[in-house]
C-alpha cells in the first residue's frame, strides 16, 4: 500500500458545504467497486458525530457528493487528524484534487431496506420493491453486508420467473438506456466458462461487414484468463469515452469495446463485486446480469450461446433447456428477440488460452491463415449465420453461408481492421506474438487418444502463469479430444511472465494435467442442439 506524509499540524482549508471541514487525501486501496472512507480514531469529527466503523458515510465538495462505507484507522501515515482518506474508486468519482475540502455525515439509511428485510425472511417481492432495492444498490447506498444479504437471499429464497423478471427490468432501467433509432439492433453473449471462446470477435466484424449494427460492450476477466475486453485490448484501445463510442459504431457497423464505463445496469456490476467472490453464478441472477444489460444497450435481437459439458458451467441438455426457457420468458417480457443455441462446452475453443494466444487465434482465422483453429472457424460461422438471420431479408438457413464467404471473402477482416483503427489500434505482429518469456511444456504421460479436457484446471494453469494481467502469458494447445497422442509428446505449452508463475502453473499441472488419455471409446460425445 502506498503512504502518504503524516499531515502538518495547520487547520483543514475553510469550505461552503455545512460540517466540520476536512482535508481529502488519496488512499492507494483497491476496494473492488466500493467507495471506502478513512477517518483517523482521533478526529475531532470522528468523536464529535458519533460514527461507527463499516457505517456508510455521505461525502461532500465542490457540489458532489458521494456515499461511503467508513474504516477507522490509528496510524496517521495513512490518515491524519484533520484529513479525510478515500480509496482509488471513490476518490475518482467524488473528482477533486488532494488537499480539497470536504464534509462528511453521517448518510440516511437507504429507503429500500424494509423490502430487503422481507426478501430475508422469504417474502416474494413486487416490482416496485425490486426498483428500490436495485436504485439504492446503483446509488451505492448498501454496504457490503447488505449486498451479501440480498444476493444470499434471493440465491436461498430461489426467484420464481417473475421475479426474476422484475429484478432484470429494474436493473436495465436504472442508469444510462441507449437508442440506436434503427431496427434490428443485433447483439450476441456467451454465458461462459470455456477457456479461448472468442467468438465475438469474429462474429461482430461478420455481422457489422452484412450491414447489422452491434454494438459488442464487453467484459474484463474476473475468474477467467481472458474476457473479450483483454483479448482485443492486445490488438485496439477498448476503454472508449462513451461519447465517441455512438459515432463509432453508427460509422463501422459494430465495436469491441469495454462496457466499464458505460453504466449500463450499473447495479450489475456492483452486485457482480459480491457474487463473484462467494462463487454464486444462479439462474436468476445471471439472467438478470444479461439481459439488463443488453436491454439498456439498446439491443433488439440477442444471440446467446449456452456451452454444456463436464467442467462448464450447465453440466447437461436438461438443465440447458431449463435455463433457455427461462431466458426465453424473461426477455420476451422486457421485449427482446431472443435466439438460444447450446453449443458443445466439453473443451476450450481454439488453441489459445490467455490475451495473446487468443488475439492470434482470432487473426488467424480473420486472415484465412492455414493454422487457423477451425473449432473456432466454424463455431463463429454458425454464431455469425445464426445472428444474420436476423435480419428479415435473409431466409432462415441462409444465414451460415453468407457469414463464410464474408470471412472467406476478406470483407470481415477489413471490418475489424477499420474497427480497430477507429478504436486506436495497438503494434501486433501475428506471425510473431509477443508471449511471455518463462515456459515449459506438459507431456503425455502415455499413449492412447485424449478422450477429456477439463476446461476449469487449463483456466486455471493459464491464470497462475499470470494470465490477463500479463498478455502474454497463457496456455497454447498442443492436442484436442480425439487426438491420438504417444507418450512423451507436448499436450500444451505454458507461457508464464515471471519465473515464480512459471513455478506455480508448473506445479499445479504436476498435480493434474487436465488431460484425460484412454481409448476412443471412452470419449463421451456431447449431442448439442447447434
Amino acid at each position: 500500500m502506498s503512504r502518504v506524509q503524516p499531515p502538518s499540524t495547520s487547520s483543514a482549508p475553510p469550505m461552503d458545504d455545512a460540517g466540520l471541514p476536512l482535508a481529502l487525501c488519496r488512499v492507494a486501496i483497491d476496494t473492488y467497486r466500493e467507495n471506502v472512507a478513512y477517518l483517523h480514531r482521533e478526529c475531532d469529527l470522528y468523536r464529535a458525530e458519533g460514527f461507527q466503523a463499516l457505517s456508510k458515510v455521505e461525502v461532500r465538495a465542490n457540489g458532489r457528493r458521494i456515499l461511503a462505507s467508513l474504516n477507522v484507522v490509528d496510524d496517521v501515515a495513512i490518515v491524519g487528524h484533520t484529513q479525510l482518506g478515500l480509496s482509488e474508486d471513490a476518490f475518482s468519482l467524488l473528482g477533486v484534487e488532494e488537499g480539497h475540502a470536504v464534509s462528511v455525515s453521517q448518510a440516511e439509511p437507504p429507503a429500500s431496506i424494509p423490502a430487503l428485510h422481507r426478501k430475508i425472511a422469504g417474502e416474494r417481492l413486487s416490482r416496485r420493491d425490486f426498483r428500490e432495492i436495485i436504485q439504492d444498490i446503483a446509488e451505492l447506498r448498501y454496504s457490503k453486508i447488505e449486498l451479501t444479504a440480498f444476493v444470499m437471499a434471493c440465491e436461498l429464497g430461489e426467484l420464481d420467473r417473475e421475479e426474476i423478471f422484475y429484478l432484470s427490468d429494474a436493473m436495465g432501467q436504472v442508469g444510462r438506456r441507449l437508442d440506436w433509432h434503427e431496427h434490428p439492433v443485433v447483439d450476441k453473449h456467451c454465458i461462459g466458462g470455456i477457456p479461448g471462446n472468442r467468438t465475438s470477435m469474429l462474429v461482430v466484424p461478420i455481422v457489422a461487414a452484412h450491414g447489422l449494427l452491434c454494438p459488442k460492450t464487453s467484459s474484463r476477466a474476473i475468474t477467467s484468463p481472458s474476457g473479450t475486453a483483454d483479448t482485443m485490448e492486445v490488438l485496439a484501445k477498448v476503454e472508449v469515452p462513451f461519447d465517441e463510442l455512438g459515432e463509432l459504431v453508427r460509422t463501422h457497423r459494430g465495436c469491441v469495446a469495454w462496457g466499464g464505463t458505460s453504466e449500463l445496469s450499473p447495479a450489475d456490476d456492483v452486485l457482480i463485486s459480491v457474487e463473484r467472490p462467494l462463487s454464486i453464478d444462479s439462474p436468476g441472477q445471471m439472467v438478470a446480469s444479461i439481459l439488463s444489460k443488453k436491454v439498456a444497450a439498446g439491443s433488439t435481437h440477442l444471440l446467446l450461446d449456452i456451452p454444456i459439458g463436464p467442467h462448464a458451467k450447465v453440466r447437461s441438455m436438461p438443465e440447458a433447456r431449463r435455463l433457455r426457457k427461462l431466458f426465453e420468458f424473461v426477455a420476451g417480457r422486457m421485449g427482446l428477440v431472443l435466439d438460444v443455441v447450446i453449443t458443445d462446452g466439453s473443451q476450450p475453443v481454439g488453441r489459445g488460452i490467455g490475451p495473446v494466444l487468443e488475439a492470434r487465434d482470432v487473426m488467424r482465422v480473420l486472415t484465412n491463415h492455414p493454422e487457423a483453429p477451425m473449432d473456432l472457424r466454424q463455431k463463429s460461422l454458425r454464431l455469425a449465420g445464426r445472428m444474420l438471420e436476423f435480419d428479415p431479408d435473409i431466409r432462415g438457413g441462409d444465414g451460415f453461408s453468407i457469414a463464410r464467404d464474408i470471412l472467406d471473402s476478406g470483407r470481415a477482416l477489413e471490418k475489424m481492421q477499420a474497427i480497430i483503427r477507429a478504436q486506436g489500434e495497438k503494434p501486433f505482429d501475428l506471425d510473431n506474438p509477443e508471449l511471455a518469456p518463462h515456459r515449459f511444456e506438459v507431456l503425455a504421460p502415455r499413449g492412447g487418444v485424449v478422450t477429456a479436457i477439463d476446461n476449469l484446471r487449463l483456466a486455471r494453469i493459464a491464470r497462475l502463469a499470470g494470465a490477463p494481467k500479463a498478455k502474454g502469458a497463457g496456455v497454447d494447445l498442443l492436442a484436442q479430444i480425439g487426438d491420438r497422442v504417444v507418450q512423451g509428446q507436448p499436450l500444451y505449452r505454458v507461457h508464464a511472465a515471471f519465473r515464480s508463475e512459471r513455478g506455480f502453473a508448473h506445479q499445479c499441472s504436476e498435480r493434474d494435467s487436465g488431460y484425460s488419455i484412454g481409448q476412443p471409446d471412452e470419449i463421451n460425445r456431447l449431442n448439442v442442439e447447434f
